[in-house]
Protein backbone atom coordinates (compact mmCIF):
# COMPACT_ATOMS: atom_id res chain seq x y z
CA UNK A 1 0.00 0.00 0.00
CA UNK A 2 1.01 3.52 -0.55
CA UNK A 3 1.57 5.52 2.44
CA UNK A 4 1.83 9.57 2.43
CA UNK A 5 3.00 11.19 5.68
CA UNK A 6 2.70 14.69 6.15
CA UNK A 7 5.62 16.68 8.94
CA UNK A 8 7.73 13.56 8.38
CA UNK A 9 10.95 15.20 8.82
CA UNK A 10 9.60 15.61 12.54
CA UNK A 11 10.06 13.82 15.55
CA UNK A 12 7.25 11.61 15.55
CA UNK A 13 6.73 11.64 11.51
CA UNK A 14 10.51 9.94 11.39
CA UNK A 15 9.61 7.41 13.60
CA UNK A 16 6.47 6.64 12.07
CA UNK A 17 8.72 6.19 8.76
CA UNK A 18 10.99 3.79 10.06
CA UNK A 19 8.30 1.42 11.62
CA UNK A 20 6.21 1.56 8.54
CA UNK A 21 9.22 0.90 6.08
CA UNK A 22 9.55 -2.08 8.20
CA UNK A 23 6.41 -3.28 7.35
CA UNK A 24 6.88 -3.20 4.41
CA UNK A 25 4.84 0.21 3.35
CA UNK A 26 5.80 2.00 -0.01
CA UNK A 27 6.28 4.88 2.26
CA UNK A 28 6.44 8.92 0.20
CA UNK A 29 7.29 11.50 3.22
CA UNK A 30 6.96 15.23 3.08
CA UNK A 31 9.57 17.33 4.58
CA UNK A 32 9.11 21.05 4.55
CA UNK A 33 11.23 22.63 2.44
CA UNK A 34 14.49 24.58 3.34
CA UNK A 35 17.45 25.93 1.45
CA UNK A 36 20.16 23.48 3.39
CA UNK A 37 18.40 20.46 1.52
CA UNK A 38 17.73 18.47 4.97
CA UNK A 39 15.05 16.70 5.82
CA UNK A 40 14.79 16.98 9.26
CA UNK A 41 15.29 13.98 11.35
CA UNK A 42 14.38 11.75 8.24
CA UNK A 43 18.62 12.13 7.49
CA UNK A 44 18.80 10.14 10.81
CA UNK A 45 16.94 7.49 10.18
CA UNK A 46 18.54 3.56 10.40
CA UNK A 47 20.44 2.50 7.79
CA UNK A 48 18.47 -0.41 6.92
CA UNK A 49 15.43 2.51 6.63
CA UNK A 50 17.59 4.44 4.35
CA UNK A 51 16.79 4.75 0.21
CA UNK A 52 13.88 2.91 1.31
CA UNK A 53 11.47 6.05 1.00
CA UNK A 54 10.62 8.62 -1.34
CA UNK A 55 11.37 11.92 -0.46
CA UNK A 56 9.35 15.57 -1.81
CA UNK A 57 9.90 18.97 -0.38
CA UNK A 58 7.62 21.32 0.23
CA UNK A 59 4.90 22.71 2.29
CA UNK A 60 1.78 21.92 3.24
CA UNK A 61 0.03 24.99 3.13
CA UNK A 62 0.80 24.24 -0.80
CA UNK A 63 -2.40 23.12 -2.20
CA UNK A 64 -1.28 22.32 -5.85
CA UNK A 65 1.72 20.59 -4.48
CA UNK A 66 -0.42 18.64 -1.54
CA UNK A 67 -2.65 17.81 -4.05
CA UNK A 68 0.18 16.06 -6.71
CA UNK A 69 1.92 13.97 -3.82
CA UNK A 70 -2.02 13.00 -2.64
CA UNK A 71 -2.60 11.49 -6.07
CA UNK A 72 -2.22 7.51 -6.35
CA UNK A 73 -1.99 7.42 -2.30
CA UNK A 74 -4.12 4.93 -0.46
CA UNK A 75 -3.29 6.57 3.15
CA UNK A 76 -2.38 9.77 4.25
CA UNK A 77 -0.88 10.08 7.98
CA UNK A 78 -1.17 14.13 8.43
CA UNK A 79 1.52 14.65 11.20
CA UNK A 80 2.71 18.43 9.95
CA UNK A 81 1.87 21.28 12.52
CA UNK A 82 3.31 23.84 14.50
CA UNK A 83 3.57 22.68 17.61
CA UNK A 84 5.11 24.78 20.00
CA UNK A 85 3.03 25.83 22.41
CA UNK A 86 4.84 29.48 23.63
CA UNK A 87 5.40 30.25 20.25
CA UNK A 88 1.81 30.15 19.33
CA UNK A 89 1.29 33.09 21.66
CA UNK A 90 3.62 34.87 19.35
CA UNK A 91 2.66 34.02 15.93
CA UNK A 92 -1.31 32.47 16.43
CA UNK A 93 -1.62 33.26 12.21
CA UNK A 94 0.87 30.97 11.58
CA UNK A 95 -0.76 27.93 13.64
CA UNK A 96 -4.03 28.69 12.18
CA UNK A 97 -2.52 28.98 8.20
CA UNK A 98 -0.51 25.35 8.51
CA UNK A 99 -2.63 23.42 11.74
CA UNK A 100 -5.75 24.36 9.81
CA UNK A 101 -6.05 25.42 6.26
CA UNK A 102 -3.13 22.59 5.71
CA UNK A 103 -5.03 19.68 6.55
CA UNK A 104 -7.96 21.41 4.89
CA UNK A 105 -5.44 20.94 1.43
CA UNK A 106 -5.12 17.61 2.41
CA UNK A 107 -8.88 16.71 3.09
CA UNK A 108 -9.40 18.41 -0.45
CA UNK A 109 -6.66 16.34 -2.47
CA UNK A 110 -8.07 13.12 -0.28
CA UNK A 111 -11.40 13.90 -1.47
CA UNK A 112 -10.86 14.63 -4.96
CA UNK A 113 -8.38 10.95 -5.29
CA UNK A 114 -10.67 8.85 -3.02
CA UNK A 115 -7.87 8.39 -0.69
CA UNK A 116 -9.00 4.99 1.37
CA UNK A 117 -8.04 6.59 4.65
CA UNK A 118 -6.75 9.48 6.65
CA UNK A 119 -4.96 9.49 9.90
CA UNK A 120 -4.74 12.91 11.45
CA UNK A 121 -3.01 13.61 14.19
CA UNK A 122 -4.73 15.95 17.12
CA UNK A 123 -3.42 16.09 21.00
CA UNK A 124 -4.51 16.05 23.93
CA UNK A 125 -3.98 19.36 24.54
CA UNK A 126 -6.86 19.86 23.25
CA UNK A 127 -9.29 19.27 26.52
CA UNK A 128 -7.30 21.94 28.45
CA UNK A 129 -7.51 21.25 32.54
CA UNK A 130 -9.48 18.45 32.57
CA UNK A 131 -13.25 18.67 34.22
CA UNK A 132 -12.84 14.75 34.82
CA UNK A 133 -9.96 11.93 35.29
CA UNK A 134 -8.99 9.95 33.35
CA UNK A 135 -9.69 12.06 30.32
CA UNK A 136 -12.54 9.83 27.48
CA UNK A 137 -12.59 11.27 23.87
CA UNK A 138 -15.74 12.59 25.83
CA UNK A 139 -14.82 14.88 27.34
CA UNK A 140 -15.45 18.80 26.20
CA UNK A 141 -12.56 20.59 24.37
CA UNK A 142 -11.22 24.07 24.89
CA UNK A 143 -8.96 25.98 23.75
CA UNK A 144 -6.30 26.88 26.39
CA UNK A 145 -3.52 28.41 23.85
CA UNK A 146 -3.55 29.45 20.38
CA UNK A 147 -1.71 26.29 19.76
CA UNK A 148 -4.72 24.11 21.17
CA UNK A 149 -7.60 26.38 19.75
CA UNK A 150 -5.66 25.59 15.77
CA UNK A 151 -5.37 22.39 16.89
CA UNK A 152 -9.84 22.49 18.01
CA UNK A 153 -10.48 23.52 14.66
CA UNK A 154 -8.39 20.72 12.32
CA UNK A 155 -10.26 17.94 14.22
CA UNK A 156 -13.61 19.63 14.01
CA UNK A 157 -12.75 20.35 10.18
CA UNK A 158 -11.55 16.94 9.65
CA UNK A 159 -14.68 15.08 11.63
CA UNK A 160 -17.30 17.71 9.42
CA UNK A 161 -15.25 16.02 5.51
CA UNK A 162 -16.28 12.44 7.39
CA UNK A 163 -19.54 13.65 8.00
CA UNK A 164 -20.36 15.71 5.00
CA UNK A 165 -18.54 14.00 2.62
CA UNK A 166 -18.30 10.57 4.09
CA UNK A 167 -14.47 11.05 3.97
CA UNK A 168 -13.09 8.11 6.10
CA UNK A 169 -10.74 9.59 8.50
CA UNK A 170 -9.90 8.34 11.64
CA UNK A 171 -8.32 10.94 14.43
CA UNK A 172 -5.83 9.64 16.67
CA UNK A 173 -5.33 12.26 19.85
CA UNK A 174 -1.58 11.37 21.55
CA UNK A 175 -0.87 12.38 25.24
CA UNK A 176 2.48 14.01 25.72
CA UNK A 177 5.05 11.63 23.51
CA UNK A 178 8.80 11.65 24.23
CA UNK A 179 11.91 9.68 22.77
CA UNK A 180 14.99 10.04 20.95
CA UNK A 181 14.98 13.01 18.30
CA UNK A 182 12.07 15.54 20.24
CA UNK A 183 12.84 19.23 20.34
CA UNK A 184 13.80 21.10 23.14
CA UNK A 185 10.75 22.71 22.88
CA UNK A 186 9.20 19.74 25.06
CA UNK A 187 9.76 19.50 28.73
CA UNK A 188 11.42 16.02 28.60
CA UNK A 189 14.14 17.07 26.21
CA UNK A 190 14.77 20.47 27.91
CA UNK A 191 15.31 18.64 30.90
CA UNK A 192 17.70 15.81 29.82
CA UNK A 193 20.01 18.36 27.76
CA UNK A 194 20.14 20.91 30.40
CA UNK A 195 21.05 18.19 33.14
CA UNK A 196 23.83 16.40 30.53
CA UNK A 197 25.16 19.70 29.57
CA UNK A 198 25.45 20.98 32.81
CA UNK A 199 23.55 23.60 32.62
CA UNK A 200 21.28 25.91 35.38
CA UNK A 201 17.79 23.41 35.15
CA UNK A 202 15.73 26.97 33.91
CA UNK A 203 12.37 25.27 33.52
CA UNK A 204 8.77 27.09 34.34
CA UNK A 205 6.02 25.41 36.09
CA UNK A 206 6.63 22.02 37.47
CA UNK A 207 3.74 21.56 39.20
CA UNK A 208 1.41 20.32 36.24
CA UNK A 209 1.45 16.62 35.41
CA UNK A 210 1.09 14.97 32.19
CA UNK A 211 0.41 11.27 30.90
CA UNK A 212 3.37 11.02 28.58
CA UNK A 213 3.77 8.35 26.22
CA UNK A 214 7.29 6.44 24.65
CA UNK A 215 7.25 7.24 20.88
CA UNK A 216 7.24 3.54 20.13
CA UNK A 217 4.34 2.94 21.16
CA UNK A 218 2.58 6.12 19.55
CA UNK A 219 4.21 4.83 16.38
CA UNK A 220 2.28 1.43 17.25
CA UNK A 221 -0.99 2.92 17.62
CA UNK A 222 -0.92 4.73 14.46
CA UNK A 223 0.17 1.79 12.22
CA UNK A 224 -2.66 -0.20 13.93
CA UNK A 225 -4.90 2.45 12.85
CA UNK A 226 -4.31 1.59 9.12
CA UNK A 227 -7.24 -0.31 7.37
CA UNK A 228 -8.90 -0.42 10.83
CA UNK A 229 -12.39 0.30 9.97
CA UNK A 230 -13.87 0.50 13.10
CA UNK A 231 -11.38 3.40 13.72
CA UNK A 232 -13.33 5.19 10.90
CA UNK A 233 -14.94 9.10 11.84
CA UNK A 234 -13.97 7.88 15.76
CA UNK A 235 -11.34 9.96 17.84
CA UNK A 236 -9.10 7.60 19.69
CA UNK A 237 -6.56 8.67 22.50
CA UNK A 238 -3.18 7.64 22.22
CA UNK A 239 -1.75 7.70 26.89
CA UNK A 240 -0.50 5.16 28.80
CA UNK A 241 -2.69 6.17 31.54
CA UNK A 242 0.11 7.16 33.79
CA UNK A 243 0.58 10.60 34.88
CA UNK A 244 3.87 12.17 36.51
CA UNK A 245 4.42 15.78 37.74
CA UNK A 246 7.06 17.92 35.62
CA UNK A 247 9.08 17.98 39.02
CA UNK A 248 9.65 14.29 39.50
CA UNK A 249 10.28 14.16 36.37
CA UNK A 250 13.79 16.31 37.16
CA UNK A 251 14.28 13.66 39.80
CA UNK A 252 13.92 11.11 37.81
CA UNK A 253 16.75 12.24 35.34
CA UNK A 254 18.81 13.18 37.86
CA UNK A 255 18.78 9.76 39.47
CA UNK A 256 19.55 7.91 36.11
CA UNK A 257 22.33 10.18 35.00
CA UNK A 258 23.59 10.69 38.76
CA UNK A 259 23.83 14.11 38.79
CA UNK A 260 22.44 16.79 41.26
CA UNK A 261 20.07 19.26 39.78
CA UNK A 262 18.47 22.44 41.60
CA UNK A 263 15.72 23.82 39.60
CA UNK A 264 15.71 27.46 38.73
CA UNK A 265 11.95 29.39 37.77
CA UNK A 266 12.48 30.97 34.86
CA UNK A 267 9.24 33.45 34.66
CA UNK A 268 9.67 33.62 30.72
CA UNK A 269 9.04 30.08 30.85
CA UNK A 270 6.11 30.10 32.15
CA UNK A 271 2.25 29.77 30.48
CA UNK A 272 -0.27 32.83 31.29
CA UNK A 273 -2.33 31.52 34.19
CA UNK A 274 -5.53 30.81 32.69
CA UNK A 275 -3.67 29.51 29.87
CA UNK A 276 -1.58 26.57 31.55
CA UNK A 277 -3.24 22.51 31.57
CA UNK A 278 -2.95 22.04 35.02
CA UNK A 279 -3.68 18.31 33.65
CA UNK A 280 -3.55 15.09 31.55
CA UNK A 281 -4.45 12.19 32.47
CA UNK A 282 -5.74 9.63 29.52
CA UNK A 283 -8.15 6.77 29.45
CA UNK A 284 -7.37 4.52 26.45
CA UNK A 285 -9.51 2.14 26.96
CA UNK A 286 -11.02 3.26 23.23
CA UNK A 287 -7.51 2.49 22.19
CA UNK A 288 -7.68 -1.13 23.46
CA UNK A 289 -10.59 -2.24 21.97
CA UNK A 290 -10.42 -0.42 18.35
CA UNK A 291 -7.04 -0.06 17.86
CA UNK A 292 -6.32 -3.55 20.01
CA UNK A 293 -3.33 -1.59 21.57
CA UNK A 294 -1.32 -0.82 24.36
CA UNK A 295 1.43 0.43 25.84
CA UNK A 296 4.56 -1.21 26.49
CA UNK A 297 5.80 1.42 28.39
CA UNK A 298 2.95 2.33 30.64
CA UNK A 299 2.80 2.87 34.50
CA UNK A 300 6.25 3.94 36.16
CA UNK A 301 8.21 1.45 35.34
CA UNK A 302 7.38 1.56 31.81
CA UNK A 303 8.45 5.57 32.00
CA UNK A 304 11.45 4.73 33.48
CA UNK A 305 12.58 2.29 30.98
CA UNK A 306 11.33 4.94 28.24
CA UNK A 307 13.24 7.63 30.11
CA UNK A 308 15.99 5.59 30.25
CA UNK A 309 16.15 4.70 26.43
CA UNK A 310 15.72 8.82 25.27
CA UNK A 311 18.38 9.60 27.92
CA UNK A 312 21.03 7.45 26.14
CA UNK A 313 19.95 8.77 22.79
CA UNK A 314 20.66 11.91 24.26
CA UNK A 315 24.24 10.97 25.84
CA UNK A 316 25.57 10.41 22.26
CA UNK A 317 27.83 13.29 21.56
CA UNK A 318 26.46 13.37 18.28
CA UNK A 319 22.79 13.82 19.21
CA UNK A 320 23.21 16.04 21.88
CA UNK A 321 25.34 18.97 20.19
CA UNK A 322 22.37 19.50 17.90
CA UNK A 323 20.60 20.69 20.85
CA UNK A 324 21.31 24.22 22.31
CA UNK A 325 19.97 24.12 25.81
CA UNK A 326 21.45 27.23 26.94
CA UNK A 327 18.48 28.99 24.42
CA UNK A 328 14.60 28.82 25.34
CA UNK A 329 13.44 27.14 22.35
CA UNK A 330 9.57 28.54 22.01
Amino acid sequence: MKVFITGADGFIGSHLTETLVRLNYDVKCLSFYNSFNTWGWLDDCSEDVKKNFEVITGDIRDSELIRNAIKKTDIVFNLAALIGIPYSYKAAKSYVDTNINGLLNVLYAAKEYNVKQIIHTSTSEVYGTPKFIPITEEHPVVGQSPYSASKIGADQIAISFHKSFNLPITILRPFNTYGPRQSNRAVIPTIITQILKNKNLNLGSTFPTRDFTYVEDTVNAMALSINNKKSIGETINIGSNFEISIKNIVGLVGKITSKKTKIKKDTSRVRPKKSEVLRLLASNTKAKRILKWKPKYGGLKGFEKGLEKTISWFRSEKNLKKYKSSIYNY
